[in-house]
């Protein structure tokens, strides 16, 4: 999975290929956080809030309001009081790292992308799930998500083999395109292009009309850029590039790369330069969802979620996946499979009340309060796929087309993807640079 993000999509959205792999998000802001500062707090303390009430540590913006609804019928139907803390994106690795250092964890809380959660769930402050999805649980789950949720065997993160997290949304990473600004220059939002060409084609005509033709955050980079790159490799092929085997100097990662070249020689990315920082994702966002100054971007499902609660009014835009390479030698597959979801405190004095509303919470009929309420694509199989909105049809129609690669970019590389495609759009590294970049960060890693 991925990214998606993940993440009320300002930030962490574990993107696109899980814990195990790439977190979606659907916007990931976090790195990894250092793990010898949780370990060192690691041992001792039970964590856990005082009192009486489950305390829920919520990283999403866009989902907070379905939560809270949701934690208020809990607490009716079993007696269970569960307070939602709400922290938001922005400080929401600050605190739990914070709280994780002084012993002081909450009974449950959001994950995000795998770079910024293993370090709390090598120090133990995660329930290992894995025995509680066999049977039942986990049979309510579509495959994709708990097989991008499992940390396997020798995984970069040297997380004990495992799954830690439960969620309820299945997310993916593409296209969302402002429908009016479409129709306006004669395009047909409904349809997707057939073909990248085609796709640059219409940003042109977008931009001659005076609006922002495309843009993407630099922080999702990586996800643009893997998900590109399934048009030339299979799984095992990306994978082997992230684990090393592979060099990132393939004729493969070079076509892939290009594409940022030609959208860029194109003069279709929105003011020339990619938006960076904790805040590019929301930056990016905003001028589509709340100003409506760019035509389309790259983003994760959970920005829908986003739009309801910040530009509730705008609601005419569409989805697709990132369109096909005209020279790809692969079906492409989009970068997804788990999004929002928690994990559990194990040390806390709550750790059973707090399992029991997760799973609830991960059931078919409360997943189907988040697709209606967020919206968003659930990650039960039992939900009916008219609960998905028109705006993630385009998206939710190749939902079964998930990248499924059992390891991760690793922190150092991805870092350098994501300074190396800025660097390629202003034009400051070559293609080739870029890969070389790519292969000293991996060897040195």
């Amino acid at each position: 999975m991925t990214r998606f993000h993940t993440a009320g999509s300002t930030g962490p959205t574990a993107t696109t290929t899980g814990p195990s792999r790439r977190g979606f998000l659907l916007g990931a802001i976090g790195t990894g956080l250092a793990t010898t500062s949780l370990a060192a707090c690691g041992s001792g303390g039970s964590g856990g809030s005082g009192g009486s009430e489950v305390v829920f540590m919520n990283q999403s913006r866009g989902q907070a309001a379905t939560l809270k609804a949701l934690a208020e019928q809990y607490t009716k139907q079993s007696g269970v009081k569960i307070r939602i803390d709400d922290v938001g994106p922005t400080d929401f690795l600050t605190k739990l790292q914070s709280s994780s250092q002084s012993r002081n964890m909450p009974d449950m809380y959001s994950v995000v992308d795998g770079h910024s959660m293993a370090p709390y769930y090598k120090v133990g402050w995660a329930m290992d799930l894995t025995d509680r999805m066999k049977g039942g649980w986990g049979d309510t789950f579509r495959p994709a998500t708990l097989k991008t949720t499992t940390f396997g065997a020798d995984n970069p993160q040297h997380v004990k083999p495992g799954i830690y997290s439960a969620h309820w949304e299945t997310p993916a990473l593409g296209i969302f395109v402002n429908a009016a600004m479409y129709k306006a220059v004669g395009l047909d939002p409904d349809k997707a292009p057939a073909s990248m060409s085609e796709f640059i084609d219409q940003l042109r005509k977008i931009k001659k009309s005076g609006k922002g033709p495309f843009w993407f955050a630099t922080s999702l980079s990586n996800q643009v850029i893997q998900s590109y790159a399934s048009n030339y490799m299979t799984d095992d092929e990306l994978n082997a590039t992230f684990v090393g085997e592979n060099s990132w100097k393939s004729e493969g990662w070079r076509k892939t790369l290009q594409l940022v070249v030609d959208l860029r020689d194109a003069g279709v990315i929105a003011t020339g330069s990619l938006p960076s920082g904790t805040t590019d994702n929301p930056t990016v966002e905003k001028a589509f969802f709340n100003t409506q100054g760019v035509a389309a971007i790259f983003d994760g499902t959970s920005a829908v979620g986003v739009a309801r609660a910040t530009a509730p009014d705008f609601t005419d835009f569409r989805s697709f996946p990132l369109p096909k390479a005209d020279d790809g030698t692969q079906a492409p597959r989009m970068v997804g499979g788990a999004a929002k979801g928690a994990a559990v405190n194990p040390r806390s004095k709550k750790a059973a009340k707090a399992l029991k509303f997760l799973q609830w919470l991960t059931a078919p009929d409360q997943q189907q309060a988040f697709a209606k309420g967020v919206p968003l694509i659930p990650s039960a199989r039992a939900v009916s796929e008219k609960d998905i909105p028109e705006q993630l049809t385009g998206i939710a129609a190749k939902i079964s087309d998930i990248q499924l690669v059992q390891n991760q970019i690793l922190e150092q590389v991805n870092t350098a993807l994501q300074k190396g495609t800025q660097a390629l759009v202003l034009k400051e590294r070559t293609v080739d640079q870029v890969l070389g970049d790519l292969d000293a960060a991996q060897k040195s890693a």
